[in-house]
């Protein structure tokens, strides 16, 4: 057996000093974007690959309707960002190709469709998630994502650490050996009081009285430990609103308990369990394909689906039925961050009376249901005719 200590440590020595370095520039971050005092929004519209593009179009459309004044004033402008495909990625050996990152930096907000990740064994080279990528280079640390089924009382709000935990350095394990492969998990001081602080924010701001921290700091002893104490000091500032703390393998059974998930209200947790826990508890709202999410930073915000890009889809010719549901959420969710609060109300509306009472239109991915596009027409029909502005 060959292995390589040395090597190793070099390898965690770099990375390291450049987390050490991460940690210290978020130190000199001004004030968060104010949305409201630019005289000019610019929306990127990044389609993805896979069923994306479709989904984003169709969605994009939607936002273009609902923003029309703002469209033709000029107040707000659309760009469309290509390249994002896994063709191009790896083409050029990139999570996302330079002259596309510049282009998604000349944007305020970003409606994003699913990218494809490569993984082992697919036959293409182990480049980054463009998403993890993505919420890095634009430091989109908060990863917002609400989940509500009224019938049976649940109304939560996940915020979701974007940009350290287990996926920060996910690409830059290191093989000591044949026999020993290690990946790092990062926590830093700055990155875990701003996700919570925006968490309590929340919470204070939509009168929610109980936020409840997810870890595992039982076994994750450094870094969970360290997420869990912080979140904790931050939640003495809000003296008003409950504070628990949960380990993730339980919550995940509590979230199917119905005497005990109503109790939960808003959720702190560190990436890798957010990732987690957000696809069950959509699945409990009615699958990954009615949940929208919001990736906030300081400076730039993107918008997107929480499912995947669907190539099977493609491949057999079914893309364009594929459901923007969850875009034309997370669509709505784009509105309000840009100030626009009462269009992404009726938005909202819009979507709930489509999917789940009028039922006009059904979305079954295939033949026997509804086009992409169709459902979309259905949804701006629905905007004009049952909430439009001045109902």
């Amino acid at each position: 057996m060959s292995y390589d200590i040395e090597k190793a440590v070099a390898a965690f020595r770099a990375l390291a000093e450049e987390q050490q370095a991460r940690a210290e520039a978020i130190k000199l971050q001004g004030a968060a974007k104010d949305y409201t005092k630019l005289d000019k929004i610019v929306i990127g519209v990044c389609g993805g690959d896979g069923i994306g593009p479709v989904i984003t179009k169709e969605s994009a459309n939607v936002l273009k309707y609902i923003l029309k004044d703002d469209v033709d004033s000029g107040r707000i402008v659309f760009k469309d960002i290509e390249g994002l495909t896994i063709e191009n990625r790896v083409a050029q050996m990139k999570a996302i190709p330079d002259d596309v990152l510049e282009e998604l930096k000349s944007c305020d907000v970003i409606l994003k469709g699913p990218t494809t990740t490569p993984q082992a064994g697919d036959g293409r080279p182990n480049i980054e998630s463009a998403n993890v990528a993505m919420r890095k280079a634009l430091d989109l640390f908060a990863n917002v994502r609400p989940v509500k089924i009224p019938e049976q009382g649940i109304d939560w709000t996940f915020f979701r650490e974007n940009t350290e935990g287990a996926y920060a350095v996910g690409s830059k394990g290191v093989n000591v050996s044949d026999d020993l492969a290690m990946d790092f998990v990062v926590t830093t001081t700055e990155g875990t009081e701003r996700i919570a602080r925006l968490a309590y924010e929340f919470a204070r701001n939509n009168k929610k009285d109980r936020v409840s921290i997810i870890n595992k700091a039982n076994v994750i002893k450094t870094t969970d430990g360290k997420f869990l104490s912080l979140c904790k000091k931050v939640g003495e500032e809000y003296p008003e609103i409950t504070t628990d703390e949960w380990y993730i393998d339980i919550t995940t059974a509590k979230l199917i308990d119905e005497k005990r998930r109503r109790d939960f209200k808003v959720f702190i947790l560190p990436n890798l369990y957010g990732d987690i826990i957000t696809d069950e508890a959509a699945e409990m709202q009615g699958g990954v394909g009615t949940a929208g999410s919001a990736n906030i930073g300081k400076k730039y915000a993107m918008f997107e689906a929480i499912h995947g890009s669907a190539p099977r889809m493609v491949q057999e010719g079914r893309d364009k039925y594929a459901d923007p549901c969850s875009m034309l959420r997370a669509a709505a969710m784009l509105l309000s961050h840009i100030g626009k609060y009462e269009e992404s109300v009726r938005l909202e509306k819009a979507l709930d009376y489509c999917m789940f009472e009028d039922k006009k239109m059904k979305i079954t991915g295939r033949e026997d249901g509804c086009t992409c596009a169709d459902f979309a027409a259905y949804v701006m029909e629905t905007l004009t005719t049952k909430f439009g502005a001045e109902n």
